[in-house]
């Protein structure tokens, strides 16, 4: 037998291992410092009310023979009407009109944005920006395929757009980004989406914040934007927008429209989800079909809200310092230039040393993101006024 040598090409994944392993370190030979983390990419505010309450019928629901559930309908591959409704609905809200059909519910957009790959050819071009979401470039060298970088610096505000002397098969955007916190506006998408269909390619859309998005200059679905339908896939995630890290629940939205080779992938993905995919749990589904609620997504903004107002407090900090950054307005993610001219490990130790606050070196993202480095607004209040406290004392006057 032989193994998939491509596995072999991947980097070892170094980044966060080695953020825990620094931090232990400092805290175990200095236990008198407070460490505040701003590296954290998971959320901490608990689950809303009515998702809670909606999940506890689902267990009662478990209990009783007559309301017991097994697998989920085979119709919509295992996802429950209600669930489906909502997301239509909340589609719906945002001027976009979709079918229950072309709504697949998954276990979260990390699992789909690499699972989508089976209903591709391996000869496909992988177009992934630089930085990047570790997830779009390792699947791809997991499946042998040729990956090609958008160029996304400080120049153009790390958001890259098309180059017509790029080719391409399969594009991966996420907007707003993780980790540069910048968002494409819908003119900018637009231009995307006919670079896409004028090259017959595909984009994996990552809508996993678009919760945050509060400015109607951009896009909250790429379906929002003419022609997207033709040529768009959207991933979605209950993770960030409702606190489901921990449940784990999204979905893959692969419209009728959309067509290659004269076979739709809504079919092709239909068929790989049933073939692989045993659905997600009745319980968990419950829960993510109370989200979409008026009372449930009212109260999954205050929690949205909650995570906005730390994304400003560190925003305006950097303001107040002269720092150069993206993020922080429509997006959890700030993703500042470090100071002094420092390069992303060597702020990451300056700051934990001196200011005993943790973030994420962008290095560790890929090779543009060398000298650059990400806070998160997923923090409590309280420890993200510390933290930013303590960033002005240390750098006031220093950048």
């Amino acid at each position: 037998m032989k193994i998939n040598e491509n596995f072999l090409k991947l980097k070892d994944s170094y980044l966060f291992a080695t953020v825990g392993r620094k931090t232990t370190e400092y805290k175990k030979t200095h236990p008198e410092k407070e460490v505040i983390r701003l590296s954290i990419g998971d959320v901490t505010r608990p689950l809303a009310p009515a998702v809670i309450e909606a999940m506890h019928k689902a267990v009662d629901d478990m209990s009783r023979a007559e309301t017991f559930k097994g697998y989920g309908p085979d119709q919509y591959c295992y996802a429950y009407d209600c669930l489906l409704d909502t997301i239509v609905a909340s589609y719906a809200r945002k001027g976009v009109a979709l079918e229950k059909g072309e709504v697949f519910v998954s276990d979260g957009a990390k699992s789909d944005c690499g699972n989508i790959l089976d209903i591709f050819s391996g000869d496909n071009v992988v177009l992934v920006p630089d930085p990047v979401y570790p997830v779009y470039l390792d699947t791809n060298i997991m499946a042998g395929r040729k990956v090609v970088f958008a160029d996304a610096n400080e120049e153009n505000g790390f958001l890259p757009m098309p180059d017509e002397n790029t080719e391409a098969d399969i594009i991966y955007i996420c907007s707003p980004n993780n980790p540069t916190g910048a968002a494409y506006t819908r003119e900018q998408l637009k231009v995307w989406v006919d670079y896409a269909r004028r090259h017959d390619a595909v984009i994996l859309y990552d809508a996993a914040y678009e919760y945050f998005v509060s400015d109607d200059r951009y896009a909250r679905s790429i379906y929002q934007v003419e022609g997207a339908k033709e040529c768009a896939i959207e991933l979605c995630s209950y993770s960030k927008t409702a606190g489901f890290t921990g449940v784990r629940c999204g979905y893959t939205i692969v419209p009728y429209a959309l067509v290659r080779e004269g076979t739709p992938l809504n079919k092709l993905w239909a068929r790989r989800q049933s073939t692989k995919f045993n659905g997600v749990s009745y319980i968990t589904q419950m829960g993510a079909a109370a989200v979409f609620t008026e009372e449930g997504e009212k109260q999954i903004r205050a929690n949205i809200d909650y995570y906005r107002a730390n994304a400003k407090i560190i925003s305006d900090c950097l303001d107040e310092l002269g720092i150069w950054y993206t993020g922080g307005k429509n997006s959890p993610y700030i993703w500042l230039k470090c100071p002094n001219g420092m390069k992303s490990w060597e702020f990451f130790d300056y700051l934990l040393e001196n200011a005993q606050v943790v973030g994420t070196p962008g290095s560790g993202f890929g090779t543009n993101g060398e000298g650059f480095f990400r806070l998160t607004a997923f923090g409590t209040e309280e420890n993200t006024r510390r933290a930013c406290g303590r960033i002005r004392a240390l750098l006031g006057g220093k950048n």
